[in-house]
């Protein structure tokens, strides 16, 4: 299944992407939230769908598509996973993986502005494959890891290098300005892709292709992943963790470049579509 939110910000439906048609399912459920996924949500409404797709409302093209789960209690992200991203950021490989989190209140819809933050001269672009956590996690072994994906997702981890990398601390704040998140267009579950570590991803900045890898390039697969962030915290069904980005990030040019009100940023993953966002100055 395709599984997409619509609608006006903070006032979404949940609905199906089926051949190529939105299709309104608010009636069969509330939200893609934890409840959803926590109560085997899915195949419930595979099911349905299965049984009422005729019946259901088609859902306008021109409606807006918002983040594909419901705030989720955690966004996670792995840094320098792909080894040509941390060659190009002059960091040696990591011996584990490197996390961090992305404030939840930075996620927004994969074709909503990206705001340039308050005071900022850095903000730059990071096409990413992300993971949506299907059912508790905790302490999970990497042979059974995938069995607690519900899905996954197109993300553009946008970050603020001055304010990830000059300001002292923590990664953190670089990276939770608002807009920062886009999630989507849709999220895809395990059947709908071929070979999850073999998928192409892309970026272009104004039409200009500046990312272009594969995700078999991950220095830690999925599995790895979900296993290890399960022996320090609880996954919960809803949870995303983006597993990082490969190289052609503006700060790795030279000279470095960074967004600027006026730009637009497209990317995409195979299997998972393409997001735009046009760039605007924080009013």
């Amino acid at each position: 299944m395709k599984l997409i939110r619509f609608g006006k910000a903070n006032e979404e439906k949940p609905g199906v992407l089926v051949d190529g048609k939105r299709y309104d399912v608010s009636s069969i459920i509330d939200d893609y939230n934890e409840q959803f996924f926590q109560s085997g949500g899915l195949d419930k409404l595979k099911n349905a769908i299965a049984q009422q797709l005729a019946s259901l409302p088609v859902v306008d093209d021109k409606e807006r598509l918002g983040p594909v789960v419901s705030r989720p209690s955690k966004l996670i992200c792995i840094g320098l996973n792909y080894a040509d991203h941390a060659k190009e950021t002059g960091s040696p490989i990591p011996q584990e993986p490197i996390i961090f989190f992305k404030a939840t209140t930075a996620i927004c819809g994969p074709n909503d502005n990206l705001v340039i933050p308050k005071n900022s001269e850095k903000t730059d672009w990071e096409v990413e494959l992300a993971v949506v956590i299907g059912k508790k996690a905790q302490y999970v072994s990497e042979e059974d890891a995938l069995s607690h994906v519900a899905g996954y997702v197109l993300h553009n981890d946008y970050s603020e290098r001055a304010f990830q990398l000059e300001r002292g601390g923590q990664w953190v704040k670089g990276k939770s300005c608002d807009t920062f998140g886009p999630i989507g267009p849709f999220l895809a579950t395990p059947d709908e892709l071929t070979n999850v570590d073999d998928l192409q991803l892309w970026l272009k900045v104004n039409g200009e292709q500046v990312q272009q890898s594969s995700t078999k390039q991950l220095i830690f697969k999925i599995p790895y992943l979900i296993h290890y962030l399960s022996q320090f915290m609880t996954l919960l069904p809803g949870d995303i963790i983006s597993t990082g980005t490969p190289h052609g990030v503006g700060m790795g040019f030279t000279p470095p470049r960074f967004l600027k009100a006026g730009d637009e940023v497209e990317l995409g993953i195979e299997g998972l579509g393409s997001s735009k966002q046009q760039v605007v100055a924080h009013s």
